[in-house]
């Protein structure tokens, strides 16, 4: 039996920012005038994931503005949000498609639709103008928070620089399951111009030290590109843990389970049995680490990544 959710955080009406000032709804741009980057901090890619929420709408209540470059402030899957049901909590995470999987000409071009697939063309140019984007995420289960991002040198030096939080996985090869939003066009190449673009997962989607982690990680995100002062109370980095992505596991049957509880971070020795997926089993491939287990396996979703301590 799960134990009860604990609602610290749930949505409020955030009809108040639907007219930004971009022509594009719930879009919020807001340029110093002087040189300098254009940073994008997104919220609520996933419907239920509040604590990008959280955070974007301190920006904007507080009037946070560059001293240099431009700031974009997005709201995501709006759509998603609203379908909020606390007796379901975590079926708003996306109204249809996964609004972090389709961010592939394949998809953006093509002649699918669905509400995510709308909004992502619409926010296309939002995300294509930014030269650094922070993606604002949250996770099912109540595991310490973590980056997530490609594995460029130009994303872990933020990262490390951030220093908030101090665990990181990082993608060589990509996530396996779809193109997410940070890996979107110039941003998933490994030369060019593209500046940094990455996930920071801050725990689980109600607890209140997950919106208060979004709000901290995004000023330091600000301030790391020198748009704003560092907060006062920012703290020296803590040591740092890293994780390579080895393989995403997906669920592709209903017969999926693990051969024991998990919530992420637990290891496995190589070659241990993690789950079974109807005749198939799921084993270590080395020692390793998993991340983000399935809270409920969906035939088509993700059930696990493993990854290797780096």
């Amino acid at each position: 039996m799960r134990p009860s959710i604990a609602f610290e955080l749930l949505p409020r009406d955030l009809s108040a920012y639907r007219q930004g000032n971009t022509g594009i709804d719930y879009v919020h741009r807001f340029s110093s005038g002087k040189p300098g980057p254009h940073l994008l901090v997104n919220a609520l890619t996933h419907g239920n994931e509040l604590c990008g929420m959280v955070a974007a709408t301190h920006l904007l209540d507080n009037a946070v503005r560059p001293k240099i470059g431009t700031l974009t402030v997005s709201f995501a899957n709006v759509a998603a949000y609203e379908s909020f049901d606390a007796q379901q909590p975590f079926e708003s995470r996306q109204l249809v498609h996964n609004l972090n999987r389709i961010w592939s000409p394949e998809l953006l071009d093509g002649s699918d639709d669905s509400p995510e697939l709308r909004r992502a063309r619409a926010l296309r140019p939002v995300v294509a103008a930014a030269d650094h984007i922070l993606d604002i995420h949250s996770t099912s289960q109540d595991v310490q928070p973590f980056w997530v991002y490609p594995a460029f040198a130009r994303n872990a030096e933020v990262a490390l620089g951030i220093g908030l939080p101090p665990v990181h996985m990082v993608m060589p090869d990509g996530l396996g399951s779809g193109t997410p939003l940070v890996q979107h066009g110039r941003h998933g190449e490994a030369s060019g111009d593209a500046g940094c673009a990455m996930v920071v997962e801050c725990g689980q989607h109600f607890s209140r030290s997950a919106g208060e982690l979004a709000t901290r990680v995004a000023l330091d995100f600000l301030s790391q590109f020198g748009l704003i002062a560092p907060r006062e109370d920012r703290k020296p980095p803590a040591p740092q843990q890293r994780f390579q992505l080895l393989r995403t596991c997906m669920v592709e049957t209903p017969e999926f389970r693990f051969t024991r509880p998990l919530i992420g971070f637990e290891t496995f020795a190589a070659g241990e049995l993690i789950a079974t997926d109807g005749a198939q089993e799921i084993r270590a491939l080395e020692d390793c680490t998993v991340f983000m287990p399935t809270r409920a396996p969906i035939v088509g979703r993700e059930a696990v990544y493993l990854t290797r301590a780096l």
